[in-house]
């Protein structure tokens, strides 16, 4: 069987695995990879040079930088600045969508998404504006700013890498922007103007208690004298319990200890202060014999409470709605329950929490933390949350202490959304990062150092001087996108070497064969544009560009304006939430479901190829 054939067989099951998207992408492509090893379609000597190209080591030191500007606190500064703009949805759009452009030029545009999200939700809520109208065009934003840079978006490093192999000169920085900052000027205007009217209108989602209903959960369980629990310590309490009933604290003789943290045993007239719903009420009742709600005597001194389906009796709801949502220390009981911050996250692509339990994390134990609940697609789980197994763009309801809850958050890889103060980072050494990037921004336009050295540079000297940690800066390195890009490099340059690329060139010449240049120059974009629909944008990349050199060739025309039409369409994936890590990170919390994309994306693909294909052809001549 030629090379050639067994390549396109290589790559139509790992572009079927990527769809079905049963595995994640990093283990799909070395899969690809040591496929391609085995079947002598790339040496096994070269098997791992992706991990050294300079395309790898760039997307790394940019994830670093990125997350150093997050940690100083520049875009904290910004976003101060976009919360006083009032209550009018239209500046409101404007404020985000521009922001988040100018910022995704010069940082990872998934990394300038993250910092924004949590003040487009605090702009809905003050407001009562649905999030879905904030949330797609913030998203889609972001990956129109990153065209606009070499460092914008992946897709742009990994073409200025393979213009380089090709041609020997790699496009610089500022190459992308005179089409990338025409293609986002159009693309902004669009969404601010018209497309965020295409977006539909999630009502109640803005709000913790639309989502969740916390008012169920916050409740108090007495040990009394006659109580099965009388002497258990909770470890013991649990496992009676069969079910990880979240217990937040306990209260005694004045004194509130952390729950994760409380090693002793039960006494009588100790507080449990726990999450729980009709059902772990109804538990804890009967299988340790807990007085779950007021006694008498304090039921005289409440309003009238309310009885429920597990037998709880309640506090007045909306008091309880209004403490637990503002965050306020409550009375328990006579016990002060401050410390405790009640607070929802979406989950981010690169979380450790993806596919995975909260069992399996410890998430208890190990982080101090308790699982509320978990909304998907805009609407509460109501399966066991011990057997919810966690996807990227959840909202999770979660509680902890607050001294320790942004790190917990942080190193789970949660974003935060209902707490605008859990703080993203601190502010401080914010001259100095700005410093270092500029630093490292010139030395790459006079040349002074390549791009990847220029860089990578600047993120060791970030580390050294003390603008983030040596531990977050290796947090912020996306583990999967370093093994996608390694591993699918060698098998790109196999499709080109075994003739695969310019077979495909030759199919389409063939085809196209009367039509004018520019004709097959939008079938690339179009064919780039839809395959970054479907499979990860750095993928496509690295798939679509030996296959634009070969038409290029094919039409003996200059490469440049069939690798920037890779570069610009692998960009643009917009009909999808999983087309980009930006479009999955606004799902949850924005309400939407998979067929809401397409209604604004679809449009705004059409504004985007409209304008990118002249300027191309006007800024890189055939």
């Amino acid at each position: 069987m030629a090379d050639h054939t067994l390549v396109f067989i290589v790559l139509g099951l790992t572009l079927a695995a990527f769809v079905w998207g049963r595995f994640r992408y990093d283990l799909v492509a070395l899969s690809a990879l040591l496929a391609c090893v085995i079947l002598g379609l790339v040496p096994g000597e070269e098997a791992f040079h992706g991990f050294g190209h300079p395309a790898v080591i760039t997307v790394a030191a940019v994830l670093v930088l990125s997350r150093g500007f997050e940690r100083s606190g520049v875009v904290d500064v910004i976003a101060e600045q976009v919360l006083k703009i009032g209550d009018r949805l239209f500046l409101q759009l404007v404020a985000l969508t521009t922001t988040v452009v100018v910022l995704s030029g010069f940082m990872n545009n998934v990394g300038a998404l993250a910092l924004l999200l949590p003040v487009a939700m605090r702009l809905a809520r003050e407001h009562d504006t649905s999030p879905s109208l904030l949330l797609m065009p913030l998203a889609f934003g972001s990956l129109l700013g990153g065209l606009m840079t070499l460092i914008g978006t992946p897709p742009n490093i990994i073409i200025a890498s393979y213009r380089g192999s090709v041609t020997g000169e790699t496009f610089g920085m500022f190459s992308f922007f005179p089409v990338g900052a025409s293609v986002a000027l159009a693309g902004l205007a669009f969404i601010v103007l018209l497309g965020w009217r295409l977006v539909p209108r999630r009502a109640g989602n803005a709000s913790t208690e639309a989502m969740f209903d916390i008012t169920h959960y916050l409740v108090e369980a007495r040990v009394g004298a006659e109580s099965k629990a009388l002497g258990w310590t909770l470890r013991e309490l649990h496992h009676e319990l069969e079910e990880p009933v979240p217990v937040l604290a306990v209260l005694r003789e004045e004194r509130r200890y952390a729950g994760h943290a409380f090693l002793g045993v039960l006494k009588e007239d100790d507080v449990l202060l726990v999450e729980a719903g009709p059902e772990e009420m109804k538990l804890l009742e009967d299988k340790a014999g807990l007085q779950v709600g007021l006694d008498p005597q304090e039921e005289s001194e409440e309003e009238a409470p309310v009885q429920d389906e597990g037998g709880q009796l309640e506090r007045d709801a909306d008091h309880q709605q209004q403490q637990v949502e503002k965050g306020t220390p409550r009375k328990t009981n006579g016990f002060d329950t401050e410390g405790l911050e009640l607070v929802e996250a979406v989950v981010r692509n690169d979380s450790v929490m993806v596919n995975r339990t909260v069992t399996q994390l410890r998430l208890h134990n190990q982080y101090g933390m308790h699982l509320v609940a978990v909304a998907r697609d805009g609407s509460r789980l109501r399966q066991r949350l011990r057997d919810i197994r966690f996807q990227p763009g959840d909202v999770l309801l979660l509680q902890g202490g607050e001294s320790n809850l942004s790190d917990s958050l942080a190193t789970l890889g949660c974003l935060p959304l209902a707490r605008r103060n859990i703080s993203l980072g601190q502010p401080r050494m914010l001259l100095v990062s700005i410093a270092i990037f500029a630093l490292a921004i010139g030395a790459m336009l006079f040349d002074l150092l390549p791009n990847a050295i220029a860089l990578a540079l600047a993120a060791v000297v970030s580390l050294l001087v003390g603008v983030l940690p040596l531990r977050e800066g290796y947090q912020a390195v996306d583990g999967p996108v370093i093994v996608l890009l390694a591993a699918m490099i060698p098998v790109g340059t196999a499709l080109e070497t075994s003739g695969g690329a310019a077979l495909v060139a030759e199919s389409l010449l063939r085809l196209g064969g009367t039509w004018p240049v520019v004709s097959i120059l939008v079938l690339l974009f179009v064919t780039t544009m839809m395959l970054s629909d479907v499979i990860n944008n750095a993928a496509a990349a690295v798939l679509m560009a030996p296959i634009a050199v070969s038409l290029a060739n094919g039409f003996e025309a200059s490469v440049d304006p069939f690798l920037m039409a890779v570069a610009v369409s692998a960009s643009c994936a917009f009909l999808t939430p999983i087309g980009h890590q930006s479009n999955t990170l606004v799902m949850g919390p924005g309400g939407y479901r998979f067929g809401d994309y397409w209604k604004m994306g679809l449009p705004l693909e059409m504004v985007v190829m409209a304008v990118a294909i002249p300027m191309i052809l006007l800024v890189w001549p055939l």
